[in-house]
């Protein structure tokens, strides 16, 4: 039997030649002219919230760097360029057959471009007029209840199509409006909020060009977030320090090769000089650890502690209270290993925490975040130039989103503009993303309306998922291609309305990167006839819901530039929002970077919040702690290619563990394994060794959702996605057997199912 792993071999670094191979051979499926040119467009990167593109040109950053892209922009660019799904795809082809295709091969099927709707009752969709597509989804809206529909918006989408779907809900009369950050950022936001008065990064890509450590927690932006490395590498280069705590060793944050840099490509840019392999959920011991040590050095900043701070006194008798015993089990590190990292800190300057969805993905997400920024507060690395506090966002929009207000709670400017508009804000309280769900599976929701993203692939517990969608009466999604959450995620009735990539937009649009910087994107010439805008779709459902003489006048929504002049109202540190279609003049959102030790909060002062090391009950014997992870070849749910190449992996039905662990359970590498928890069951996949901590383990998202509970931070409502406990146990089928079953599927490249 031909051995794939075994052509597979785990490079030594991250980046390098087989990143540029693969762009040529992206190139090649589009045509090279035809790529450079969309990539060259002045339109923001349709990936990673990093930022790329906007008014300064395509491939450069907000200080003007060039080239600046990556294979994500490349993927995402070139989904959106391939051929179209024709209409007599959906008469050949059943929602079961469609169900037995990866995430991979939907997305490769290619664009949508005519409406489809999924009858109750019916095996297949069918296709729609536009006329009678907005039909349906009209009548639904008009049939149901305010209070029991839900919208959710995508990090993809622009600030003006995700204001005018809020704008839409709360005319409407619901405020159950969420995005995708309830699965990512939003303990970010309310532990920031909490600490230091604002929801958002402190820095600007300057501040961490310019630090002297960075800290990088619980992410992997060599694979999520490649263009952050050649920061990452200029740190180094500049004699600084990047400290990588994260249970996995990842290759690509030990050193990677930055295809824009020849010295680089030749030799190879170290990047972590401390790697910190914490075990799962031993994040705040870790952090509460190196206070410990960092007290014991003398190195507190006792000026900006007693100016600029509140709490310090509860948080130094807590961490002094710690025992090293205590604080090495529960995080898995040593003491040595933390006095190490902590003479490090002690002597920095300038230092930037980051992290991702490592510290989020946890019931005690808040709390992670709050002991980074304790951390940070120590040594006064808030608030001043080159320092600071950083979530590293997913989404090219995700940050925009919450700022234009696609949130459940409105803030009161916000309020005050609605009711300017003569429109009486709904009461009751809003949903989050999770909520809405679990709403549904009681049956207390008719209609949703999904702008972009996959929230069936996004969400813990698949099986909870697909059923609690299934009461639904009518789901409406808007989408560019077709993923899971389209043939898994089905309500009683399902529609289905293709809509723009950015980058064909007929009107310019807006996106905030996670440095609180707005860009704008020309948009572009539609590749495909169907397609609607976003914000023309939305308008026109509030047109024909809400009436065109009501107290929104939703056709003159249809411009953008009045739409930008009303997030301006209701956002007012968006103003140069208003001109934006005119000045083009892109810009930074007021008073987000925080350069003076003065903060957002009523009294100015930041807050030390302390929280205890959170106990957790003891594995079983065949129980690991699982973290579900993204591979090198997907960005969010959408999964690119098979192949994890940074990780050696040429597959993503694997379970990945230590090789200590493996020999104590009896596994042999690729032995075929079950891995279930308390809400379902992944089988057969195969085990095998990898540098991971002790009693941990690693499966691919979405494909492992079946097995994350729904178990939530009780403050932001982030699932636990990182923190799952399953058992492992030998399963009764053969590799060989496991592969044979992988060659009976319907693979889109071999042809027995096409786009037609």
């Amino acid at each position: 039997m031909y051995n794939a792993r075994a052509d597979m071999k785990k490079p030594t670094s991250g980046g390098g030649w087989q990143a540029v191979r693969y762009s040529v051979k992206k190139a090649g499926e589009v045509g090279p002219l035809r790529l450079w040119q969309a990539m060259h467009s002045k339109n923001a990167c349709k990936t990673c919230a990093l930022g790329m593109g906007g008014q300064q040109g395509g491939m450069r950053n907000e200080a003007g760097h060039f080239p600046e892209v990556c294979k994500k922009s490349m993927q995402a660019m070139v989904a959106d360029m391939r051929g179209k799904i024709e209409p007599r795809f959906f008469e050949e082809y059943s929602v079961e057959q469609l169900r037995g295709l990866s995430p991979r091969e939907l997305e490769a099927l290619g664009r949508l471009c005519g409406p489809i709707v999924l009858d109750p009752g019916a095996t297949h969709f069918r296709s729609a007029t536009w006329d009678e597509a907005l039909a349906v989804t009209v009548g639904a809206l008009r049939e149901c209840r305010p209070e029991r529909s839900f919208f959710y918006c995508s990090g993809r989408s622009s600030n003006e199509a995700g204001f005018l779907l809020q704008l839409f809900a709360r005319a409407y009369g619901t405020n159950h409006v969420s995005n995708c950050s309830f699965y990512c950022h939003q303990a970010s936001g309310v532990g920031l909020k909490e600490s230091i008065g604002q929801s958002t990064a402190t820095v600007a890509l300057d501040d961490v060009e310019e630090a002297d450590l960075l800290f990088l927690i619980g992410g992997n932006p060599s694979s999520n977030h490649p263009r952050f490395m050649a920061t990452l590498a200029r740190i180094r280069e500049n004699g600084g320090h990047v400290v990588v705590v994260n249970p996995v060793r990842e290759v690509g944050l030990e050193s990677f090769k930055i295809p824009s840099n020849l010295v680089s490509m030749l030799k190879g840019s170290p990047i972590a000089s401390h790697y910190v392999q914490v075990k799962i959920g031993g994040d705040i011991a870790f952090l509460a650890g190196l206070a410990k040590a960092t007290l014991a050095l003398g190195a507190k900043d006792d000026g900006f502690i007693t100016a600029s701070t509140i709490g310090f006194h509860e948080f130094d008798h807590m961490v002094k209270s710690l025992s090293w015993s205590e604080i090495e089990a529960a995080s898995g590190v040593t003491r040595h290993e933390i006095e190490e990292v902590a003479r490090v800190y002690a002597g920095s300057e300038r230092t930037v925490f980051a992290w991702t969805m490592g510290i989020t993905h946890h019931v005690h997400g808040v709390e992670n975040v709050q002991w980074i920024v304790n951390l940070a507060l120590l040594r006064g690395m808030v608030g001043k130039p080159g320092a600071g506090l950083l979530p590293i966002r997913g989404h090219s929009n995700v940050q925009g989103l919450g700022t234009v207000g696609v949130t459940p709670a409105m803030t009161a400017t916000a309020l005050a503009a609605l009711e300017r508009l003569g429109v009486v804000p709904p009461s009751h309280e809003g949903r989050d993303t999770l909520a809405a769900l679990e709403a549904a599976a009681r049956g207390d929701s008719d209609f949703g309306l999904c702008l972009g993203g996959n929230l069936y692939g996004a969400s813990p517990d698949a099986t909870f998922v697909g059923g609690a969608l299934g009461r639904v009466r009518t789901l409406v999604y808007m989408t560019t291609t077709l993923n899971t959450g389209h043939v898994h995620g089905l309500g009683e009735r399902t529609v289905v309305l293709p809509v723009l990539a950015r980058d064909e937009e007929p009107q310019s649009t807006t996106q905030e990167s996670m440095f609180s910087y707005v860009r704008l994107s020309d948009g572009g010439r539609s590749r495909f006839h169907g397609p609607r805008s976003e914000t023309d779709v939305l308008a026109s459902i509030g047109s024909a819901v809400l009436g065109g003489g009501g107290t929104v006048d939703w056709e003159a929504l249809r411009d953008h530039n009045d739409v930008r002049k009303l997030v301006a109202e209701f956002v007012p540190e968006l103003g140069p929002i208003a001109d934006i279609g005119v000045s083009r003049q892109e810009f930074t959102v007021q008073g987000r970077i925080r350069h003076v030790s003065r903060f957002a909060t009523d009294d100015g002062r930041a807050r030390f919040i302390t929280s205890p090391i959170p106990r957790r009950p003891p594995l079983g014997e065949r129980e690991l702690a699982l973290m579900t992870v993204r591979s090198e070849g997907q960005f969010n749910t959408v999964v690119y290619e098979e192949t994890d190449i940074y990780r050696g992996q040429e597959r993503r039905d694997v379970v990945l563990m230590h090789p200590d662990d493996m020999e104590a359970l009896g596994l042999v590498p690729d032995q075929p394994v079950d891995v279930s928890s308390a809400t379902g069951q992944v089988g057969p996949v195969l085990a095998r060794p990898f540098d991971i901590a002790r009693r941990c383990a690693l499966m691919y998202f979405p494909e492992a959702n079946v097995l994350v509970p729904k178990d939530a931070d009780g403050r932001s409502k982030t699932p636990a996605f990182k923190n799952v406990f399953v058992t492992v146990s030998p399963s009764g089928r053969d590799a060989k057997r496991l592969d044979a079953d992988k060659q009976d599927g319907v693979p889109v490249e071999r042809g027995k199912m096409k786009a037609c």
